[in-house]
């Protein structure tokens, strides 16, 4: 092991800089009542000797922790395995890193975890918390409320009916359902099938609402409920073939269950998109630039819905901070939607 130098004291950035010890403890930590020159040059020793403030004694004067929980409501497994995850959670880290602070990320696989985060943010060791990917039966809501952790959920919640008075960021799920839709329509197919998403999540129901909007007299045995993934992809292509070989088209919940899809047409000799049309939803670039044909599909900006999140939360927690604590919620924010064509549709 080899020794490392001594970190640099408070004591010692107030002899280089010519103050007293509780001067250079406000500046550092963020109180009040230093006249500006002597801030600078408390700034400056700080910078000189590369001194780090005690995190623990800067949260007793600004009663922040600058630490923001993201809790993503799904087993390690899928978070890992699906881009969508590592695309919203790149957007978070870099508004977090941009504003000074730290994520600390939080993965729920069961009930126990839910009591662990819960136990968690009732400590408060964070300041507000990001939450994505909840589930109608996900208990997390109310075990944020019970910590008066201020929140900003990604996706619109569908615990609340409409959403009022809770913060989130959303893309235009039904809309961008229908253009999706509307594209099948206009190549001219007319038995166009849906694989949706997990219908216990709101984005599912608002893309299936969508294509119901379009499609109003659609054959319902060209509707397959399935759960975001590859695996749940084939199996609804499959038992859509089963039901209906004579479909001519299929919208799929996200690009996850299309590439799915598109395995098994191709296994079962339908060309695409000849014989079959597919438009998936995302615009996951590792995904639709490696399906085979290219998938045409329904962009989100999935990074700046991350980005945007980070954004409402560190936004309300200033306002907090400003109004003495009292609570002032950030607005939500439904981003739009952008079809874009590639081969297979």
């Amino acid at each position: 092991m080899t020794g490392t130098a001594p970190r640099p004291t408070l004591e010692a950035v107030a002899e280089r800089a010519g103050v007293s010890r509780a001067t250079v403890s406000r500046v550092v930590n963020g109180g009040d009542g230093v006249r500006e020159p002597l801030v600078e040059r408390v700034r400056k020793a700080v910078e000189e000797l590369g001194y780090v403030p005690n995190q623990a004694a800067r949260s007793l004067v600004t009663r922040r922790h600058d630490a923001i929980a993201v809790i993503v409501a799904e087993p390690e497994s899928r978070v890992f395995a699906d881009p969508f995850f590592a695309l919203q959670l790149r957007g978070i880290s870099k508004e977090l890193t941009a504003h000074d602070n730290q994520l600390v990320l939080l993965l729920t696989e069961g009930r126990d975890d839910h009591a662990r985060v819960g136990r968690y943010l009732a400590g408060g060791h964070v300041d507000g918390a990001l939450v994505f990917s909840l589930h109608l039966d996900d208990p997390l809501p109310e075990l944020i409320q019970r910590a008066g952790v201020p929140t900003v959920f990604g996706g619109r919640p569908g615990w609340s009916g409409d959403g009022r008075g809770v913060a989130y960021v959303d893309v235009d799920n039904r809309g961008g359902a229908r253009d999706a839709v509307r594209h099948l329509v206009g190549l001219g197919r007319t038995r166009i099938a849906h694989i949706t998403g997990a219908l216990d999540q709101t984005s599912a129901v608002d893309r299936l609402d969508g294509y119901r909007d379009v499609m109003v007299e659609a054959d319902p045995r060209l509707i397959v409920e399935s759960d975001f993934t590859p695996a749940g992809g084939e199996r609804a292509m499959r038992e859509l073939l089963t039901r209906c070989p004579d479909l001519d088209a299929v919208f799929a919940a996200n690009d996850l269950t299309a590439a799915g899809a598109l395995r098994v047409l191709r296994e079962a000799g339908r060309r695409v998109p000849d014989d079959v049309a597919v438009v998936g939803f995302d615009d996951m670039l590792p995904v639709t630039e490696q399906t085979e044909p290219p998938l045409t599909t329904i962009r989100q900006d999935i990074e700046e819905m991350g980005r945007l999140m980070a954004r409402l939360l560190l936004r309300g927690l200033e306002r907090n901070a400003a109004d003495e604590g009292i609570a002032a919620a950030p607005s939500s924010v439904v981003l739009p939607t952008t079809l874009i064509r590639r081969a297979s549709a």
